[in-house]
């Protein structure tokens, strides 16, 4: 594993034990790393958290990958789990962390809400197949992005979860139950 993935989840680590609190000092001692040597790496805390964004995503794009190549999966299953993919290494970052992004970090916050409007090429793809197949009934695609979309946010800009003792994946996992069942019983 090469030096800047190291600190990355080093970085990582950090951010899962202790929000935004964290330091790069933290970050260097995981290591047994010198901060001079953190600091060849990335600028400042700030550079940092954009590339653990950045990688986080990139994950978050290959677990898709092996989603969408799961022969054992039907589509719907794809669908489910595509809208709420997370690797697993991501499961312990605790939402009131991503919530402090929007406050200390406006610009770390606005890179991951673009990642999450973006990129819903295979997301689509299976809903439009799921669609065709006739799984799924017909329904407006912009209006499952949207839904999905302003939930996360709203789950990432907000206490919602935290107050009510939800985990974020606790959380995606209700909305996608509700998206795919509905409500009534």
């Amino acid at each position: 594993m090469e030096q800047r993935e190291r600190i990355i989840n080093a970085a990582i680590d950090e951010f899962e034990s202790k929000g935004l609190k964290f330091t790069m000092d933290d970050v260097a001692k995981r290591l047994y790393m010198s901060k001079k040597t953190l600091y060849t790496v990335f600028k400042d805390k700030e550079e940092m958290l954009l590339a653990v964004a950045d990688y986080c995503f990139a994950e978050i794009k290959r677990s898709e990958q092996e989603v969408l190549n799961n022969s054992d999966l039907d589509t719907v299953d794809k669908i489910r789990q595509i809208i709420v993919v997370m690797p697993e290494r991501y499961q312990n970052i605790g939402l009131n962390n991503l919530y402090q992004l929007k406050d200390k970090y406006p610009g770390i916050y606005k890179r991951v809400e673009n990642y999450l409007e973006t990129d819903w090429d295979a997301t689509i793809y299976l809903l439009e197949k799921g669609m065709e197949e006739g799984k799924i009934r017909k329904a407006s695609i912009p209006v499952i992005k949207g839904m999905v979309e302003s939930t996360i946010a709203h789950f990432m800009s907000s206490g919602v979860l935290v107050d009510n003792g939800l985990s974020y994946e606790e959380g995606l996992n209700e909305m996608i139950d509700i998206i795919m069942k509905g409500l009534v019983v």
